[in-house]
């Protein structure tokens, strides 16, 4: 009997993925590309931004609902990833900033807080150094900012990423939504994380902005690399979660682990964002 209640709730809390659907959703227009969106709720506008290789749904499936409750969530799919095709260059976290800032001027919305968890956090520091005036408060999910964040062998998997090496869930997920271009988005991002190359800290310590920084105690992400990104950017707060990679917004990836740590961990994020300054 305990064994089907346990089945039973598993089953239901993945059926919860995406069980709200977008007040609106669409294309925008924007730098060569069509840039898809969704819009839930209503208050003030929170711009959520996936990680690599993923979608709205595979990052923030489980956690839009909660946000929607108490703020206008605009959630995007970055350039090749998901529904926003592809354009003839290269992907690069400044150009997915200069992107999403183009989409909110389409949107006609002036200011807005962001979360972007893994790259989408990445992207989010490249947002608040590039465009600082339509940004509130960011909060980084996983971000990095220079090579020495992750472990020496996170570049060496990545010098021999293919798309068999990708998480099978992930590949699963994605097809569902774009399966012709889950090779490409593959192989953008590869590329992007090979060449990557370091935020210069006076670039972050530059960032006014009020941030909160959070990953897991296990996650690919090292907690001297968000500690001394909290310390850089003045009158961050910063929080270390116990779980894996994306546990703590209940990422796809993490559903396995069921411990459902974004009923405490979004009440955290909401806090912060309603602090006035």
């Amino acid at each position: 009997m305990k064994k089907l209640l346990i089945l039973t709730s598993l089953i239901a809390s993945n059926l919860s993925i995406n069980a709200q659907s977008p007040l609106k959703s669409g294309y925008a227009p924007v730098n060569g590309i069509k840039m898809y969106y969704q819009i839930y709720g209503e208050g003030k506008p929170l711009v959520l931004i996936h990680g690599g290789g993923s979608t709205i749904d595979i990052t923030f499936g489980r956690v839009i609902p909660m946000f929607a409750k108490h703020r206008k969530v605009i959630a995007v799919e970055l350039q090749a990833h998901g529904r926003t095709n592809d354009r003839n260059t290269e992907s690069s976290f400044e150009q997915d900033a200069d992107d999403v800032a183009s989409l909110l001027h389409y949107l006609k919305i002036d200011k807005a807080d962001f979360f972007g968890f893994s790259n989408g956090g990445t992207t989010t520091l490249q947002i608040a150094i590039r465009h600082p005036k339509v940004v509130d408060k960011i909060v980084l999910g996983s971000p990095l900012s220079k090579r020495n964040g992750v472990p020496a062998k996170f570049w060496d998997f990545m010098k021999q990423a293919s798309l068999d090496n990708m998480p099978q869930e992930l590949k699963n997920a994605y097809s569902k939504v774009d399966p012709d271009g889950l090779k490409n988005m593959h192989d953008r991002d590869a590329k992007r994380m090979q060449n990557f190359k370091d935020i210069p800290d006076e670039q972050i310590s530059a960032i006014t902005t009020k941030a909160f920084i959070i990953i897991g105690d296990k996650d690919v992400i090292l907690p001297e690399h968000a500690l001394e990104m909290h310390r850089l950017l003045v009158g961050s707060e910063l929080a270390i979660i116990p779980g894996t990679h994306g546990e703590y917004i209940e990422e796809l990836t993490s559903l396995k682990f069921n411990t459902h740590q974004a009923n405490f961990v979004i009440p955290m994020i909401e806090r912060f964002l309603d602090q006035v300054k």
